[in-house]
């Protein structure tokens, strides 16, 4: 016991310096991943574009994860492995053989304090500034031990490839789309984020995920000139109609052949007859076909992305639908695309325009069978899924197997459907409830 003064000399004192230093360093690899893995890519982004070199660099080192991952991983292990060495090596030349202990304990404490959680909640609090700040110093350690992280890469691989298990380098960049949707969600639920916000940027994410058929005026609502018309029966039903195009057939209404505008008709009308002391029976002899634009037409499985792109590009507003044997299943128009990112736009022609979905006194809600799924759940903020059809009827019909009768009653998806009027083999209206 006397020689116990001696042990704590100036070596002790050197190694406790080493031994701080390396929780320094334990502090910042322990920092700097955290920062670099939660520090949204978007924000680096922006601030990269206005100057910022650190973000500019932060994002360049986390374009590979993996590599990055494995090289702050291999440091941060190496300066732990080394401090707990050292501290057990001091420890036992102080304390005998219960150095082993002490040094477990005291070596437990600073690098869960000082190296693990004060760096990483600093770091997340502020990862954006922390990633700029050490993505230098981290990007010389990932140059570094780049050769040591692939060899150890490429065994954990043929590791994970025994497992079953692949690894797929491009899983971040697929998985942008549910990220941000998870965000607004999230965003939704904890007030931060507005319903009607939140429905316009999952409505634009959406547009390359949803096709045509999914949104179009199906071909029994469609309304029609028949080429055949008298002249004032066409004029009389363009006037009456509260739409300003509409498609032309002939003998079947299979047959397109063009759209007529009101404006084109009206203007060819006009002059036919020569103006405002013209003769009105001149329109015997207008032949609606000939100003009638030639007919567009687009298959079903269109994505709404590529119909949008395709309307501006064209110059028009205006599609009919068809599906793989060519027969009409519908029609299109950019409003349609443009309801499915802003909600229903209405104006002072649309019939349904002041008609809000609301409870009934019984708290079931009462809606057409051809309201679409997406339309409801927007409306009403529920889930029921529309991977199985684009309608509340065909969702009944789907779910029953079968057409059901009024009076009817279903549960599913946690809600109480009951039905409430059909005609024909059509379910016209449905009672609907949250269960």
């Amino acid at each position: 016991m006397e020689t116990d003064p001696v042990v704590i000399d100036s070596a002790f004192w050197f190694s406790a310096g080493i031994i701080l230093f390396l929780l320094v360093l334990s502090g910042f690899f322990s920092g700097s991943e955290t920062a670099l893995t939660a520090a949204s890519r978007g924000k680096l982004r922006a601030q990269a574009d206005k100057g910022s070199k650190g973000a500019e660099r932060a994002l360049n080192i986390t374009e590979d994860n993996e590599r990055l991952i494995g090289s702050v991983l291999l440091g941060n292990n190496l300066v732990n492995i080394l401090a707990a060495s050292l501290a057990t090596t001091m420890f036992t030349r102080v304390f005998g053989e219960s150095g082993v202990a002490m040094a477990t304990l005291v070596m437990t404490l600073l690098v869960l304090i000082f190296a693990e959680v004060l760096p990483k909640t600093y770091a997340i609090t502020n990862s954006e500034r922390a990633a700029s700040l050490v993505s230098r110093p981290i990007g010389i350690v990932v140059l570094v031990f780049s050769p040591v992280v692939a060899a150890v890469r490429l065994l954990v691989r043929g590791i994970l490839r025994l497992l079953g298990v692949q690894v797929d380098p491009d899983s971040n960049i697929l998985a942008v789309r549910e990220e941000i949707a998870g965000a607004l969600q999230l965003g939704h639920s904890e007030g931060v984020v507005e319903k009607e916000d939140r429905d316009r940027i999952l409505g634009a994410l959406d547009l390359r995920e949803r096709v045509v058929e999914e949104i179009m005026l199906h071909r029994s609502g469609i309304e029609m000139i028949d080429a055949a018309s008298a002249p004032s029966d066409i004029l009389e039903q363009c006037l009456q109609s509260n739409h300003t195009r509409l498609p032309v057939f002939r003998d079947d209404p299979e047959n397109i052949i063009g759209v007529i505008h009101a404006k084109d008709l009206l203007r060819a009308m006009y002059k036919l007859i020569g103006g405002p002391d013209g003769d009105a029976a001149a329109l015997k002899k207008f032949d609606v076909a000939s100003v009638a634009m030639k007919p567009y037409f687009v298959p079903e499985t269109s994505t709404l992305d590529e119909q949008m792109r395709q309307f501006l590009r064209r110059r028009t507003h205006f599609a009919l639908v068809v599906d793989e044997y060519g027969s009409l299943q519908g029609l299109i128009t950019l409003e349609d695309i443009l309801e499915e990112i802003v909600g229903e736009i209405t104006d002072e022609f649309d019939p349904h325009a002041d008609q809000e979905l609301l409870p009934g006194e019984d708290g079931h809600f009462y809606v057409d069978g051809a309201m679409t799924i997406r339309d409801l759940n927007r409306a009403t903020d529920w889930s029921l899924p529309d991977d199985e059809a684009n309608t509340l009827a065909g969702l009944v019909i789907h779910e029953a197997q079968m057409i059901p009768t009024p009076g009817q009653v279903f549960s599913f998806h946690g809600f109480r459907l009951e039905v409430m009027g059909r005609e024909g083999n059509r379910i016209t209206q449905l009672k609907i409830k949250p269960l």
